[in-house]
């Protein structure tokens, strides 16, 4: 019996060791998780400090572009606000030109028109002066009517207006009028020997011909 005891005590100390042991290793495993788990919380806590340090940046830049995308569109306003303005002014200008233009030509025409509706006035002139004879040139309203033909003609001429020179010069169409030609042997082929009638340009434009004989 004393042998009996002896063994079971054995095999009841041995069954407390071995739930020692079991209970030690169940602490250690314990122990390793609660440290794994501490590591783990540790890593995922430097991980957001990382990302909070790099946040700040990342906003920045983020602000940065956001103002530069900002810029850019305000530049680009500006750009077409400036190229309108630029094109208005070019239109203006353009139309500001064009109505000079147009103003000079019609105060050209309007002047051209009356300077034809003066010159059978100086004809007339011409012709009385030419009609008087030597002692009514001396007469003091023959002296009259000459001062006021050559006043007048003083006149048109400081307007721009110009008598056409014909006389012994050779005959061209744009500033002549052939109604008469004479063979003369005398006389250079297609030169003018005789006016009829004065032709007068107004600023370098034909506003009557010369009326000439031409010799052929």
């Amino acid at each position: 019996m004393a042998k009996d005891n002896k063994v079971e005590e054995a095999i009841k100390a041995a069954k407390e060791e071995e739930e020692k042991l079991k209970a030690a290793k169940a602490e250690s495993e314990e122990v390793a998780g609660e440290e794994a788990e501490a590591e783990a919380a540790a890593e995922e806590e430097a991980c957001d400090e990382m990302e909070d340090e790099d946040s700040p940046e990342e906003e920045k830049e983020g602000f940065f572009k956001k103002k530069k995308e900002k810029k850019d569109k305000k530049d680009e306003l500006i750009e077409e606000l400036t190229d309108r303005v630029k094109r208005q002014m070019a239109e203006f200008d353009n139309f500001r030109k064009r109505t000079d233009k147009e103003k000079s030509q019609m105060f050209e025409m309007g002047a051209r028109d009356i300077v034809e509706k003066i010159l059978p006035v100086v004809d007339n002139f011409e012709r009385g002066l030419a009609a008087a004879s030597e002692e009514e040139k001396a007469t003091p309203f023959v002296e009259g009517m000459d001062k006021i033909y050559k006043q007048l003609l003083t006149t048109l001429e400081e307007a721009g207006v110009k008598e056409i020179e014909s006389l012994n010069l050779e005959f061209d169409p744009n500033l002549h009028n052939a109604v008469m030609h004479v063979e003369d042997e005398e006389v250079g082929e297609n030169i003018i020997v005789e006016v009829f009638q004065k032709g007068y340009t107004y600023k370098d434009t034909v506003v009557r011909h010369s009326m000439v004989k031409v010799a052929n």
